[in-house]
């Protein structure tokens, strides 16, 4: 009897722990992705090299800005390169051989070691929207983002399974002043997930906050020997290096933290209407800024970025999703790999308002133009409305949903004995189904690709639900996400050190909003 009572406990046990299993939250991140499929080389060698040689024409005879920063044309006088006033003329193969000292590949670390990234490669990380001062949602409609937006952000990323990175500016808290504004976003990156993040890059003595607050929650040694940030600088082209941006790089560069050093061009306004002039362009900003990383450190890790837009002609408004900008983000990715560097383009970009069909045709062709053009990090990879002026939550929740695809599609077609499925094709034979099929039964779980957001349901199930939309069941699956959310551990010492920095640095400077 006492056996029985034990077995049937035992029974209940087991029962009451895999009902548990099932109703617990799980906060599964999907590994970076890792690509088993080829990449579209849309250019020719004739072609790249003709670019090659245009790029090094124009840093030889044209030249680059490099404004207020002293430091820096004394840094490039010592390197060779002729500078008159501002303007700095880099020899033919100068900054092609400065850029050689920088890494082909490189690891970002991240708080959770299992949530650290490989940048470079054959690999590609996600990360969110960066930058935009309007968030949207169905609840408060189009608004100037807040702080608390920017922490519902962070944690929206932190439960989105195939978002590997949780990203730097996701929206501006226009509630918190200007030069404050970076330790909260921060500290809420820190503390809020535990995925790879990005510093401040808007004034340098932000980029050098963000290195002591990182040395707070890795090390001060552990951040000198390792990268625990990738940070964006963007040149303000045409071809103007300003003293904001390279004063941040420098800190990170000397720190050993990776920055994009990324062209950010509106084609037809900031660079030549044509595809080949406006390549020509990015890769003489990407070597010269590139360079200039390795003139502050050599091996400083570094991607290759490109941003890329075009203009409507009419209204004068950025596009999006165009065929001449996946042409540019396909033949940027080709000059990159031939410099042996990482690559960053692409994204969610858009120019629709609402995540409606526009949003959905335009940031579709980006994410796969991302996949096939050799991309290694993508910035903006969720949550872009309106070309970049707004941050949208289901958005957000779409686009992040809509990686998954990527992951599959970066798989390839496995060839195994399990793929080819002859013992399938065996069992079933002519006129049968394979729904009850021995292969079917060992492998349906997980055949094939599903959306957590897009409805499946038949006609009658769906209208009985109500007839959601798509932006609907986003807004269902973001409130889901956020009411499961639970803060990750953090050593309760750091938790503490890091609240201090930040209230210390608030304390002493005044607010300013400007």
């Amino acid at each position: 009897m006492a056996e029985a009572a034990t077995r049937r406990r035992a029974r209940g046990g087991g029962g009451a722990a895999r009902r548990a299993a099932r109703t617990a939250v799980s906060v599964e991140t999907a590994k970076y992705i890792e690509r088993k499929i080829p990449t579209f080389d849309i250019l020719g060698d004739e072609a790249l090299e003709i670019i090659e040689t245009n790029a090094e024409t124009v840093l030889e005879e044209i030249g680059v800005a490099f404004v207020d920063n002293p430091a820096a044309l004394e840094r490039w006088r010592e390197a060779g390169a002729d500078v008159e006033g501002e303007r700095v003329r880099i020899p033919r193969g100068l900054a092609r051989k400065l850029c050689a000292t920088a890494p082909g590949r490189y690891t970002q670390h991240a708080r959770n070691p299992e949530r650290s990234v490989e940048i470079g490669g054959n690999t590609l990380v996600c990360a969110p929207i960066y930058g935009p001062p309007f968030v949207r949602d169905m609840e408060g409609g189009r608004r100037y983002a807040t702080l608390d937006d920017f922490q519902r952000f962070v944690k929206l990323g932190y439960m989105s399974k195939w978002l590997h990175h949780s990203g730097g500016t996701v929206c501006e808290p226009t509630d918190i002043p200007v030069n404050k504004r970076h330790l909260d976003m921060l500290h809420a990156h820190m503390t809020l997930s535990d995925k790879p993040f990005m510093g401040s890059v808007t004034e340098p003595s932000r980029a050098q906050d963000s290195v002591e607050m990182c040395e707070i929650l890795f090390g001060k040694q552990f951040v000198q020997d390792n990268t625990v940030m990738t940070s964006l600088i963007n040149i303000n082209s045409p071809m103007t290096f300003d003293e904001v941006m390279m004063g941040s790089l420098e800190v990170y560069a000397r720190n050993n933290q990776a920055c994009i050093i990324s062209p950010f061009i509106v084609g037809g306004a900031m660079a030549p209407v044509s595809v080949a002039g406006t390549l020509t362009q990015v890769l003489a900003e990407v070597m010269a800024g590139i360079a200039y990383s390795q003139l502050v450190r050599p091996g400083a890790p570094v991607i290759f970025g490109a941003f890329v837009s075009s203009i409507d002609m009419n209204s004068g408004a950025p596009t999006f999703g165009t065929p001449e900008a996946s042409q540019i983000l396909y033949g940027a990715g080709q000059l990159a790999r031939r410099m042996g560097l990482p690559f960053r383009s692409g994204g969610s970009l858009c120019g629709s308002k609402l995540p409606d069909a526009q949003a959905g045709y335009e940031t579709a062709h980006t994410h796969d133009a991302v996949l096939l053009g050799g991309v290694n990090f993508m910035l903006h990879s969720c949550g872009w409305l309106e070309g970049g002026l707004v941050a949208g939550f289901e958005k957000f929740v779409m686009d992040a949903d809509q990686l998954g695809a990527l992951h599959r599609m970066a798989q390839g077609v496995p060839m195994d004995e399990n793929a080819q499925a002859m013992d399938a094709l065996r069992e079933v034979g002519p006129g049968g189904h394979y729904l009850g099929c021995a292969h079917t039964q060992a492998n349906f779980r997980d055949a094939f690709w599903r959306s957590e957001v897009l409805d499946y349901k038949p006609f009658e199930t769906w209208d009985e639900e109500g007839g959601r939309d798509t932006m609907t069941l986003a807004n269902a699956r973001m409130n889901k996400l956020l009411g499961d959310y639970q803060q990750p551990p953090i050593d309760p010492a750091v938790a503490e050190e890091l609240a201090g920095y930040v209230a210390a640095k608030k304390a002493a400077t005044p607010d300013a909003f400007t």
